[in-house]
């Protein structure tokens, strides 16, 4: 055999993995090797096949060797192939579980935003039917005192300007909604000047404390943007 191949350049490639890998290419391996170097038929096939190389093999058992070394090829790029299908389908199944969830925990972050919101505007709406029967309950009177107007002020105007509203119309009238400035003519809680300028909120503007509030609030409001802002006025300039 090695006659046959003289002069001719053949790689010596390793058929150890071609052994391992087929029984049957290694059966045939190692029976051709064992006849080819005088070995008894008894000599462990896979071990002799390790140890042989294609050039110590016979021209017709190459193929065979070949074959066997094709289809080990064949089945690793498709295990290869199926562990990277498989990677791919685990990472897009984690994906959207991930999607899945956050989708789910922004519909209940929206759900109950909305329940907030809801509950919100009940209170809101039940403390404003609260307030109105309560200034209901104030109006009508012939006379108001000082914690009655102040009350009345309260429900008429956010929580947070009622302050400044109250710094201003203490500095006015102190809280007196029949004040009159005798010099200028400047009427009520908020001294309006002249008086009459109240009659926009109400023809009842001389003795009704809710409508000389409501012109204030609408004055300050339309003037400084709130109460507050006005306070701020005032005490940079004594007026307002």
């Amino acid at each position: 055999m090695r006659a046959t191949l003289e002069g001719i350049r053949v790689s010596r490639i390793s058929v150890r993995g071609f052994a391992v890998a087929s029984a049957t290419a290694v059966t045939t391996v190692g029976a051709v090797v064992g006849v080819a170097a005088g070995q008894p038929a008894s000599v462990n096939a896979e071990a002799t096949a390790a140890d042989a190389t294609i050039a110590d093999i016979p021209a017709g058992a190459q193929a065979q060797v070949q074959t066997a070394s094709l289809t080990q090829q064949a089945d690793d790029a498709s295990s290869q192939a199926d562990a990277a299908a498989l990677k791919s389908a685990q990472e897009a199944a984690r994906k959207a579980a991930a999607e899945t969830a956050q989708s789910k925990k922004d519909a209940a972050d929206q759900a109950k935003a909305k329940k907030d919101a809801d509950a919100r505007k009940k209170q809101e709406a039940a403390a404003s039917r609260s307030a109105s029967r309560d200034v209901g309950d104030l109006l009508g009177k012939s006379s108001y005192t000082i914690a009655e107007t102040q009350a009345i002020a309260h429900q008429m105007m956010a929580s947070d300007q009622f302050q400044c509203f109250s710094n201003i119309v203490d500095h006015e009238s102190g809280w007196n909604y029949r004040a009159t400035n005798a010099s200028s003519g400047a009427y009520g809680l908020v001294q309006a000047l002249p008086g009459s300028k109240m009659s926009s909120a109400g023809s009842d503007w001389q003795t009704n404390p809710a409508t000389q509030i409501k012109w204030g609030l609408n004055y300050m409001n339309d003037r400084y943007g709130s109460p507050c802002g006005a306070w701020s006025f005032w005490q940079a300039n004594s007026w307002y």
